[in-house]
């Protein structure tokens, strides 16, 4: 570790550390001494990787963004009926923010920074990762709208409010410890967390089952 003739592992070790630090301090308050020493790196290896922390950072960024688009094309590529792809696809994305709980406080910041004016990255980050998932959730919507099986909804409200209700339970768990008076992050935790996201998912989105005639005869 800590060499050129490793760069997988070095690269890895220090887009890890990296992730910590950004998450923590932001672009402005990290350091890059902090970075090399947890990545057990020193800062000329670093900075042969990357050429400076802006640089780094956007590969955080890509690093984290391109995981999660990879892990919840695979469901949303597959040949499952809208009902089971939209559920697979809400808990895809819970699993991998759940394994990835860094996530959710470095894409909160970097929101921040695109709302300010800030982001250097925010016009990559929607072209290449956000708009291709949400166009292909919407599809999943739009074909089970059609369908009958969801009810109809604007596409543009539902897909983010799925994806705030995922991300905002990790954002928000250290308030949250503070005010429920147990750790929101424990396992047992987390899989009940999980289980209420699909079903308010479900419960607002399939349409009822109308009983058939038979039923009423």
């Amino acid at each position: 570790m800590g060499t050129r003739g490793q760069p997988e592992e070095s690269r890895a070790a220090i887009l890890k550390a990296a992730a910590r630090e950004f998450a923590e301090h932001g672009i402005a308050g990290a350091r890059t001494d902090t970075i090399a020493r947890e990545a057990h790196v020193n800062k000329a290896l670093l900075y042969y990787y990357f050429e400076d922390k802006d640089t780094l950072y956007g590969a955080v960024l890509d690093n984290a963004f391109s995981g999660l688009k990879n892990t919840v094309f695979q469901v949303l590529d597959s040949a499952l009926p809208p009902r089971e792809k939209i559920m697979a696809y809400a808990g895809a994305y819970f699993d991998f923010i759940a394994s990835n709980q860094l996530y959710p406080r470095l894409m909160q910041r970097e929101m921040m920074r695109a709302r300010e004016g800030e982001s250097q990255h925010i016009d990559k980050l929607a072209k290449a990762y956000i708009q291709p998932i949400f166009m292909r959730v919407n599809q999943v919507l739009q074909e089970g709208i059609a369908q009958g099986e969801f009810r109809p909804l604007k596409t543009e409200h539902f897909v983010p409010s799925m994806v705030a209700m995922i991300v905002f339970y990790f954002s928000s768990a250290p308030m949250m410890k503070k005010i429920i008076g147990f750790n929101p992050l424990s396992p047992q935790r987390i899989a009940e967390r999980r289980a209420a996201v699909l079903d308010f998912i479900s419960a607002a989105l399939f349409a009822p089952k109308h009983p058939t005639q038979g039923a009423h005869s």
